[in-house]
Order: C-alpha cells, then structure tokens, then sequence
C-alpha cells in the first residue's frame, strides 16, 4: 500500500555492565549547565536528608541534541499510549 508506514527499525546493542550500575538510580530532580564545547547534567535526589549527586553526565552540544530528540519522541510515545504526563512545579515537592 503506497500510504503504509514502514516498521520502526529498533537497534539491538549489547550493553555489558557491573551489577551495581545495572541496578539504576533515581533521581527527581536535575540541573543542566553548558559551555561551548559540552553540556553537563546533574542528576539529582532530593530527599529529607538533603540534595545528593545521583550521576553527572557531560556531553557534547550535538549530542545534547539527539538526546533532547530521543526523550521527546520517546515522552510522545510514552502520552500516546498512557495519557497526557502531568507536570507538578517544584514547589509542591516539599518534603515534612
């Protein structure tokens, strides 16, 4: 059919990776800064006990970019098949 969207191609990489780091980290808030040359993310746990540095991650600017395009499309997919994501401002995350 002339009008039929082609498959997605997914890309299968092998990822090898010590036990502690398969297991991830949560973070509920970041900062990003840049210079010319590299972006840089710090990813962020806010909790009770205070703000620790869950991960920092330095990039280059048009790395940034296809990072930026896979979360969009990626957000996308996640609120056409869930629902619209609801944003809540900083504020309302106080902790008792």
């Amino acid at each position: 059919m002339p009008n039929e969207k082609p498959p997605e191609r997914t890309q299968q990489i092998q990822v090898n990776t010590g036990d502690e780091m398969s297991r991830g980290r949560y973070s509920n808030n970041m900062l990003v800064s840049h210079s010319p040359e590299e972006f840089i993310m710090e990813w962020l746990l806010n909790s009770p006990s205070g703000t620790h540095l869950v991960s920092r991650i330095i990039v280059s600017p048009g790395h940034m970019k296809r990072i930026i395009d896979a979360f969009s499309d990626n957000l996308r997919k996640y609120e056409s098949k869930f629902g619209a994501v609801r944003v809540i401002d900083n504020k309302d995350q106080a902790f008792h």
